[in-house]
């Protein structure tokens, strides 16, 4: 009932009632929903598109959205789709605060001539209290609308007691029981709410006495505060001047720092460069070891020829014993005796390979002048 007459009075152009409601409609509940808005926010586009299941989930989301942002006004998007009589509690929250809003401009403006409602406008930002005011009765409406709505459905159970009751007999020994419960319930009430009031003097008085003492005890805390930052404490001096030794001590030890971070890299450079170093020596080492060795075979091949050659000499030459001796001995090539090469180099080493350290103790290289030993 109140959300048809406030909607009439807001200048809806259709007439609605109540039985309108009693099945789910939400065609008629997008309409007023759109209107509202429109009253709202002229400019306010929303989608009227509620065909579809997605479409009304579409459309409940964007009016609950602008009304929580626009009006302040929180609203149940599920009982708004429900499109029954809770859809009417969730628009009359609305409805409320629009109608409140014209009345307490009618009543400020005391202008009696009635306008439009249609070309009714008004200012939300001018009427703040009004409006948390209005808000608030707002609330209340339909808190009272919804318990009324509830009564009325239980009316047709209660219509048959209510009935009952009045067709009895009215005896005047219970009438009188009953006023006389009533009045001293009444009496009682009044006795608790005295001494809630008593007690709340009490409370009062302590509480005024508590914030007399820490006002008290908040200026001396003060007064003290204001002499501790007057005074200079004896042990400052002495504290600046460690202050001033502890900054030198950290400038020196930064400087140390660094120095010994610049000496580490320094150092790890240079154990990087023996390490090349290093390995270049035993490369090189490992590739003389190599030549040598393939300079011993070469030498052990031409000694093997040499000696095959001797071997082929004709008898008639003369006696065995006489070419022995007039024949040079031969340098025979020995484990560890002195090898003969190309150019005059006299080598000196053994067959057995290793590692470089084992390379550069077992071999050496001697350069004689001497020329190798002639055949006959």
């Amino acid at each position: 009932t109140y959300f048809t007459e406030m909607m009439r009075a807001l200048g809806y152009p259709r007439l609605i009632s109540m039985e309108n409601f009693r099945t789910p409609n939400f065609t008629l509940v997008a309409e007023i929903l759109i209107w509202l808005v429109k009253r709202y926010e002229p400019q306010m586009d929303i989608p009227s598109d509620v065909d579809t299941e997605t479409d009304r989930i579409f459309f409940i989301k964007a009016v609950a959205q602008f009304m929580a942002t626009k009006a302040h006004i929180k609203v149940n998007t599920k009982r708004l789709y429900q499109a029954d009589g809770y859809a009417v509690k969730e628009m009359l929250k609305i409805t409320s605060v629009l109608y409140s809003a014209m009345k307490t401009k009618e009543m400020a403006s005391g202008d009696k001539v009635e306008e439009d409602n249609s070309k009714f406008k008004f200012d939300l930002g001018s009427k703040i209290a009004d409006l948390k005011a209005a808000r608030q009765l707002a609330s209340e409406i339909t808190s009272k609308g919804a318990s009324l709505y509830d009564l009325l459905g239980k009316e047709v159970d209660l219509r048959e007691m209510r009935t009952a009751a009045i067709s009895r007999p009215l005896e005047i020994n219970e009438t009188e029981k009953a006023l006389r419960a009533a009045i001293k319930e009444v009496l009682e009430s009044v006795d608790k709410t005295k001494d809630m009031l008593n007690n709340v003097s009490s409370d009062e008085t302590s509480l005024e006495s508590k914030m007399e003492k820490k006002k008290q005890e908040l200026e001396r805390n003060q007064k003290r505060l204001q002499t501790l930052q007057s005074v200079r404490p004896a042990f400052m001096d002495e504290y600046e001047k460690i202050e001033e030794d502890l900054q030198k001590q950290y400038e020196t030890y930064v400087e140390k720092f660094r120095n010994l971070s610049f000496l580490e890299q320094q150092l790890e450079d240079y154990h990087r460069l023996e390490q090349e170093r290093f390995e270049e020596t035993e490369n090189t080492l490992r590739m003389m070891q190599h030549k040598l060795r393939e300079e011993e075979r070469r030498l052990m091949r031409s000694g093997a020829k040499d000696e095959d050659s001797d071997i082929d000499i004709p008898e008639d030459e003369g006696s065995d014993s006489d070419m022995e001796d007039r024949r040079p001995s031969k340098p025979r090539p020995t484990r560890n005796g002195p090898m003969t090469g190309r150019g005059g180099a006299r080598l000196v080493g053994n067959m057995q390979g290793g590692d470089s350290e084992e390379v550069s103790k077992g071999v050496t290289m001697t350069m004689t002048s001497t020329p190798p030993p002639q055949k006959k």
